[in-house]
């Protein structure tokens, strides 16, 4: 069986890479694009033309699934789009992979409701990285004996959410096992508002965002006279194909709702 690809978000870097590499990938076939405009032109390696090379492009979910009828919708868009995206997919039976951060927990909770309703597959993953999910898991383990932490992520100037979902993904992880504490001096004074990061469920998050870097992470936990940095870095688009495709072809596996491509590797 070739599972059938849908895309939206394929006119962006990381877009135009997952095409890539699932039209490479055994058992899987792009089959068309979503988008917001350029409805009937086609999608080929990360531009638009107007002859029919590449996948065609559509700006309607259901006219798109009626025609091409895909498996799997990979949404690689923002926020705003993913979520309509998402449960538009599963209301009309297409297993949903979602690899874009900054859904509320609320729109998260949404999403779970109707993937269980319909019993069909939807499944976040704010890092495709499987080194990076790696890096998320070592963290919450040192964390069982080092508690005090701090992350510090960095991303490309063109990221809009801070901090990334993967930073966020990571202190959830963390606060399952760690005792909840004030972390630094008790009478801290702070002169400059935000220098001391975000506060996530007591851990403090500090964001980068600079041209030349692509996503980048460490995890800084401190004990009595020691310190254990976790670090991960991603340099290509390319390192988070292998989570992509794993994510695809667990979708067809697993009829439920799947937050973290943790659950779906094993360490």
């Amino acid at each position: 069986m070739t599972i059938r690809v849908a895309i939206a978000g394929i006119r962006g870097r990381m877009g135009s890479t997952a095409a890539a590499a699932i039209s490479e990938a055994a058992g899987m076939k792009v089959v068309a694009a979503l988008d917001y405009k350029y409805d009937g032109m086609y999608a080929s390696e990360g531009t638009v033309t107007a002859e029919p090379a590449g996948v065609r492009i559509y700006t309607s979910l259901v006219e798109l699934n009626e025609q091409q009828q895909p498996d799997v919708l990979l949404d690689l868009t923002d926020p705003e789009a993913v979520f309509p995206n998402a449960r538009k997919a599963m209301a009309l039976g297409i297993c949903s992979v979602v690899g874009t951060s900054g859904l509320t927990i609320e729109e998260l909770g949404q999403l779970q409701e109707l993937s269980e309703q319909k019993g069909i597959a939807c499944i976040i993953a704010p890092n495709f990285s499987i080194g990076a999910v790696l890096m998320m898991k070592f963290a919450a383990q040192a964390a069982h004996y080092l508690g005090d932490v701090e992350i510090i992520e960095m991303h490309h100037d063109r990221k809009l959410d801070a901090p990334s979902g993967t930073a966020v993904k990571t202190a959830d992880m963390i606060a399952q096992v760690r005792t909840p504490h004030l972390q630094g001096h008790p009478d801290e004074q702070v002169h400059a508002y935000g220098a001391r990061g975000a506060d996530v469920q007591g851990m403090k998050i500090h964001s980068v965002r600079l041209p030349g870097l692509l996503a980048h992470q460490q995890v800084m936990l401190g004990g009595e006279g020691e310190l254990l940095t976790i670090r991960h870095d991603s340099f290509d688009r390319k390192s988070f194909m292998p989570g992509v495709l794993l994510a695809i072809r667990e979708s067809m596996q697993r009829p439920e709702f799947v937050n973290g491509l943790e659950h779906l590797i094993q360490a």
